[in-house]
């Protein structure tokens, strides 16, 4: 399974990852995905971006970047993070409004903004970061790997780089049956909003998460 990195994943990375996790009752085989680890950076993208549910609605959260000379044409793990404005208490105002009233909020929040604090200096650092962190606290056991070439899209039928997308139709979430709502604080005024990212179901639904990603 192939995979691009992400800031805060949405709910179909990580529901790809759990794909190919085996639970059972005496043993657990942890997924094994693969980060390219050799592309270019690609802006409008779940590289540097989020979206959460908010009191107004979906928004979108994302990290600056430093635009050096060709960042465009730098590979992802060259990029790095710019900490000249305030985007970190930015974000974690956005995050505090959202989720204050979600039953796992206070549980993850520390250990999250702690990670947004320590301030990598590459946006491939940070999100690797959160990555490991979350795919912890949601229960997917996975072993992660890394590219060493840059591999040509599509790379095999589980090349999911450039298909978990903001900008692209994503059918993984109706191919995995991951379209059922789970509890969203502001669904009583929107309604349910599916692929956000994965910190809204973790702070819903908290260690149970694993249990919607492998529908169980």
């Amino acid at each position: 399974m192939l995979l691009s990195t992400a800031y805060f994943p949405p709910v179909s990375w990580f529901a790809a990852v759990a794909k190919d996790l085996t639970l059972s009752p005496d043993r657990v085989i942890p997924s094994k995905p693969v980060l390219e680890a050799c592309e270019n950076y690609q802006k409008q993208s779940y590289r540097n971006r989020c979206r959460i549910y908010t009191s107004n609605g979906v928004e979108s959260l994302s990290v600056p970047v430093v635009h050096e000379g060709g960042t465009f044409r730098l590979p992802i793990t060259e990029i790095k993070v710019e900490y000249t404005t305030p985007w970190i208490q930015r974000t974690e105002r956005a995050i505090d409004s959202a989720y204050l009233t979600s039953a796992y909020f206070e549980y993850y929040r520390d250990d999250i903004f702690s990670i947004l604090e320590s301030r990598p200096e590459t946006l491939w650092e940070l999100d690797l970061k959160l990555i490991e962190y979350l795919l912890d606290k949601t229960g997917v056991a996975a072993e992660i790997g890394f590219t060493d070439s840059y591999l040509p899209f599509p790379a095999g039928e589980d090349d999911y780089r450039e298909i978990i997308h903001p900008k692209k139709p994503n059918t993984i979430l109706k191919d995995l049956q991951l379209e059922k709502p789970y509890f969203q604080v502001f669904a009583g005024k929107y309604g349910f909003v599916p692929d956000l990212s994965v910190i809204d179901l973790l702070f819903n639904e908290g260690p149970d998460s694993i249990l919607y990603l492998k529908r169980l």
